[in-house]
């Protein structure tokens, strides 16, 4: 059994390691001559774009999958859609903020309030409709707080509107939220679903820096799951897939979700009996899927930009990943995660990560 993944960055290497473990080979397609997974299989180097590129990764695998969500979707359609997982439409749903809120609504799952903007005269509507602050997003290829413009005030929307040019955009009113949580589940295609432990999450600038495995009050983890649930089921999704929820008080509002592995979820590798990358295999294959238990109190935490040399000192209760990328500001590297016996073990030591970037 030959696995096709298109894309070869971090998420490819990892589910590269997941593919040898179960005693599978993955074959990649990415542009990237130097991409992380070629550590771990062959890459076909040729744009995502590229059908023929597609129909060659198709005919040297038996089932294909993908990394990220900027897949075209025109690629994922020349394929048999009874070996390409998860489905095109999942994948086009996710690629649009309007369609996607859109399918909350039709499921009923909280979202902020939110419309859709594609003139000035919408701008201005927003202002009326949605009041100060909003966050104006581009509906597609918006990734790590990109293509994201706070409107807090009168300022703010007139710097928008003298360079405003006509696209389609959606604009959302701004959450007061008191934290954020990731609900990561699986689903195979015998329509069995498994779910992971909630994750905890922290941002800077846009990008995720801290995921904690996070015990919440029994209404919250059950909205969490229930609407995780029947977004599976809408989506007769098949694969892993990460719904983003903000908690406000005693309810959740849906954020977004990722039709693939998830960096919050990165932690199951190592703090899970099966991880994330093996379950999205496992998944795809319509295998029976793993047990999602985790194995003590866990912690995540991303390395930008950089790697420090005190990071790759830590001792070997310290989990390093590093994907071999160049350094550049913003960029994802690595990751390092950590289990305690307790939160306050596991609390100390992301400290001490967390120091070393600090310096």
């Amino acid at each position: 059994m030959k696995i096709g993944i298109i894309g070869a960055g971090q998420l490819g290497l990892m589910l590269g390691e997941a593919a040898k473990k179960l005693n599978y080979e993955c074959i990649f397609l990415d542009p990237n001559k130097n991409s992380p997974a070629k550590k771990i299989g062959k890459v076909i180097n040729q744009e995502f774009s590229d059908i023929e590129g597609i129909r060659r990764l198709d005919s040297l695998t038996d089932v294909i999958t993908y990394e990220f969500e900027n897949v075209p979707v025109e690629s994922i359609n020349t394929l048999n859609p009874n070996t390409v997982f998860p489905s095109s439409k999942a994948l086009e749903i996710a690629q649009d903020r309007l369609k996607e809120k859109q399918l909350f609504d039709s499921l009923n799952i909280p979202v902020a309030k939110y419309m859709s903007v594609t003139t000035k005269s919408d701008l201005l509507d927003a202002k009326s409709s949605l009041g100060f602050p909003f966050i104006l997003k581009t509906r597609r290829f918006g990734y790590d707080g990109k293509g994201q413009s706070f409107i807090n005030d009168e300022k703010s929307l007139n710097e928008i509107l003298i360079n405003y040019e006509e696209m389609d955009l959606i604009a959302e009113k701004k959450i007061d939220f008191n934290y954020e949580i990731s609900a990561i589940g699986a689903r195979n295609k015998r329509g069995e679903s498994i779910f992971y432990p909630l994750t905890h999450n922290t941002h800077k600038n846009g990008i995720l820096r801290t995921s904690r495995t996070i015990n919440v009050d029994e209404s919250i983890s059950k909205q969490a799951f229930s609407y995780l649930s029947d977004l599976l089921s809408k989506l007769d999704y098949v694969g892993v897939i990460a719904l983003e929820l903000f908690v406000k008080n005693d309810h959740v509002i849906a954020n977004e979700y990722a039709p693939r592995v998830h960096n919050s979820g990165h932690w199951t590798i190592e703090g899970a009996k099966t991880s994330q990358f093996e379950n999205h295999l496992r998944a795809i294959l319509n295998m029976k899927l793993g047990d999602t238990s985790e194995n003590g109190f866990i912690g995540m935490e991303n390395l930008i930009g950089t790697i420090p040399s005190d990071i790759q000192q830590l001792k070997e209760d310290f989990f390093l990943h590093d994907y071999g990328k160049t350094e550049r500001p913003g960029r994802k590297l690595g990751h390092i995660s950590v289990i305690g016996e307790d939160k306050e073990e596991r609390e100390e030591k992301l400290r001490v990560i967390q120091k070393i970037i600090s310096n």
